[in-house]
This record gives structure tokens, sequence and C-alpha cells, in this order.
């Protein structure tokens, strides 16, 4: 088939960079609200799906592919306060719903963006409760825009609590107890949306029921940093924020929250390594860092002296690369080996407890859980097992089937080896 594609206009923008000139002839084409833009990607289309449409068996592969796929899915659950939730689709929906159960396993619906908007094209972003699981903050996201909207809901009457937090872009959200939470946001920029440049990033502190104006800027007034972001740990003693101008190595610094007013001091001071605070027992802290250890290692360090030079080794560097999970007394090491998941079980003191006996070889993920936790939750998949969640007893070592997904499928026709 001969395809004939609709010619692209050059108009030529030449900048200096460090004394080198660059053309960019298509830079018109950044300009995603333009007329000229809207019409190249009209043409470009009609290219496309006219021949999309000659592939005479495209509909037994879209039919094919749609019965394979019809079948429910859930994620692994966490427990806030007296419900337990969980993500499920029920086969082919738009988007996942959050559901929840009561302590009597009574089963409800949440939470379901596909009746966000008429269109289905508002999604749920990221979920945060408060730390007794009465209120929950989450972000939603319209027409695939970076830039979400935070809602606040009383869980037990699922009745919104005051006015929405709007303009929010690249942020989580963590609560500081039931009094409020913090967020990372940008200026909104003026022009476009999605094509506008955002680069100074800054983290906020939001309290319940008080106008979105009033927020606290905590980090970003002076600082010019692109990534700004801020959680408080599990016990709310402190605020971990990470500071970064790319996608790569950030500066990091921990309040103590239990001092009024007290500063903000800085751990890592470049942007040389990534370092992220995972767990606190008291003042020690425990840090996942890849500063001298490419693969990452966990070291400790004491709140009051938290700076690099008095970083202790806990679990030390492998030969494959590490990422981490915590749950009751325990720390979970992570890794990749040869494609296959591997977990290694650790106790807060740096021992090495077991090396959790997994359902096959194949992928997992889970073991995130609340320092009161007995059991905790993963989800193992592999070549001829779709993802299937497990219960984890923490103290045995035990896993037992949690949930499996009812599929027109035959798992015991096939063998997955390596």
């Amino acid at each position: 088939m001969q395809l004939k594609y609709p010619k692209t206009e050059k108009k030529a923008v030449v900048e200096s960079y460090f004394g080198t000139e660059v053309t960019d002839n298509y830079r018109w084409l950044e300009d995603d609200r333009s007329t000229d833009t809207k019409n190249w990607v009209e043409e470009q289309n009609k290219v496309t799906f006219n021949f999309l449409d000659t592939i005479p068996y495209r509909t037994q592969l879209k039919n094919r592919l749609t019965r394979l796929w019809n079948y429910e899915k859930i994620s692994a659950p966490k427990t806030e306060g007296a419900f337990t939730y969980y993500y499920k689709n029920d086969g082919l929906q738009n988007q996942y719903v959050l559901y929840r159960k009561n302590k009597l396993g009574e089963e409800e619906v949440f939470l379901d963006p596909n009746t966000f908007s008429e269109e289905g094209t508002t999604s749920l972003d990221a979920i945060s409760f408060s730390k007794d699981g009465s209120l929950l903050a989450y972000s939603i996201s319209e027409g695939g825009s970076d830039w979400r909207t935070i809602l606040v809901m009383d869980v037990l009457t699922k009745k919104l609590i005051g006015e929405p937090i709007v303009d929010v872009k690249f942020s989580g959200i963590s609560w500081k107890g039931n009094e409020g939470f913090y967020y990372s946001s940008y200026e909104k920029p003026k022009g476009s949306e999605l094509s506008a440049k955002t680069n100074e990033h800054k983290l906020y502190y939001h309290v319940l029921n008080s106008p979105q104006k009033n927020d606290t800027l905590i980090f970003g007034a002076e600082q010019k940093r692109r990534y700004v972001g801020g959680y408080v740990t599990e016990d709310a003693q402190y605020l971990i924020l990470s500071a970064a101008t790319s996608t790569s190595g950030n500066e990091l610094y921990l309040q103590d929250l239990s001092e009024p007013d007290s500063p903000l001091v800085c751990l890592v001071s470049n942007f040389e390594s990534d370092s992220a605070v995972i767990k606190n027992i008291g003042s020690t802290l425990y840090i996942v860092t890849n500063l001298g250890a490419p693969n990452k290692k966990i070291v400790t360090v004491n709140a009051k002296n938290p700076q690099v030079e008095n970083w202790k080794d806990l679990i030390p560097e492998t030969k494959n690369v590490l990422s981490t999970s915590t749950a009751g007394n325990f720390i979970f090491a992570h890794y990749m080996v040869d494609a296959i998941s591997k977990v290694l079980q650790y106790s807060y003191e740096g021992k090495l407890i077991r090396e959790v006996n997994l359902p096959g070889i194949g992928s997992i993920s889970g073991f995130h859980g609340k320092k009161e936790d007995t059991e905790v939750y993963f989800t193992f998949t592999n070549y001829n097992t779709p993802a299937t969640t497990y219960l984890y007893n923490l103290s045995e070592g035990t896993a037992n089937l949690y949930w499996k997904p009812e599929i027109d499928f035959n798992p015991e026709n096939y063998e997955s080896k390596q």
C-alpha cells in the first residue's frame, strides 16, 4: 500500500546553546492550541486510520483480546481504619473501581472513577488516608492532564469536606494526623497547561477546612527545584522532604514535627545520589540510598545528627538492584535476579530472617504494611499465572492464597521455567 503522508512545514527557529547555533524546524508543533497544529494532527490521523481500516484480521484480533481480558481483576488490599480497601475491575472497565469491605466482609463500591464524568475522561490518581482512616484525600485528573484537583472525603458518610485544592501537579498527598496534609505544585503557567513550562516546584501544607490561599509554603520560596515532594513518617514524628533538579539525584531534608517551628535539616546537600527515608523507629532513620552503592543499600542514622558522614550500613549493596518495603517489624528487600523476583525479610537490626518462599518463578509486588500488622498482602504473576493475591504471615513466613481470578484458561497446560 502506498502511503502519502501530509507535508509537514518547516519554520526554522534558531537558538544558541553554549555558543552553538541549533535549528529547530518544528517548534511550531509545540503549540498544542494552534489551528496549524490541530490541522496537522487531523491530517496525520487520516493517513493512520485509512491504513488500519484495511487490515482484514483487525476485528478478529480485537475480539480475541477482548475475550481474553474480560475477567475480574483486583489489587492487593490494604486496611485503613475500620475498612479494607482494594481496586477491582470486573473485566473491561476503562478504570479500576475502589472497593471496600467492613469487618463483616460486606463489600461496597467506595469510589468509581468511571462515573466522575459523562465522557469517562476524569481519572482517579493518588489516594491518601489519614492516620485513623476516617478521612481520605484523593486527586483527580481531567482529560489526561498532569494538573490535578485534590478532594477530601469523610469515609463514613462519603461526603466531601471543605473546598477542592486546585492546580496541583506532580504531587503526592501526605497527612499530618487529621489536621491537614502536604502536597506539591507549580505556579499555574500562562497559555497551554499541556505545554507551557513549569520548573519551580513547591511544597505546601493545607489545613483542613481552610482556604487554599492560606496554605503554608514549606519549601520552594527561595530554592528553585524542578521536583519537590514531602511525606510524613508513619508515627507522625518527622516530615521528610526530597528536592531535585532532574529525574535523577535529590537533596534530602528532615523536619521534626514534634517541636513547633523546628527547622528543615539537610541530610544530603547535592544531587549526586538518590536517597529516601523508608522508616523510622524513634529517632533512628532507615534510608535507602545509592550513595556509594549504585545498586542501592539501606543505612541508618540518628535524626539528631542525620548528615551523610554519620550514616551506617545496615543492609549492604549486592550485585542486584534493591527496592524496599516495610511491614510489621520487618524490612523487605526486593531484588530482580535474572528477571525473577527475590524477596529477603530482615529485622530492623539488619538480621536476615528468611528468603520469602514465593509461589513460583515470576514477579511479585506488595509487602507494604503498617507497624502493627501481623500479615501483609502480595501479588504474584508469571507466564502461566495471572495476577494472584496471597496473604503472608510475617512471623511464620507462610503465604496462603487470598484471591485468584476465574479465567477461561488452564494454567496446568503450561509450564514456566528458567
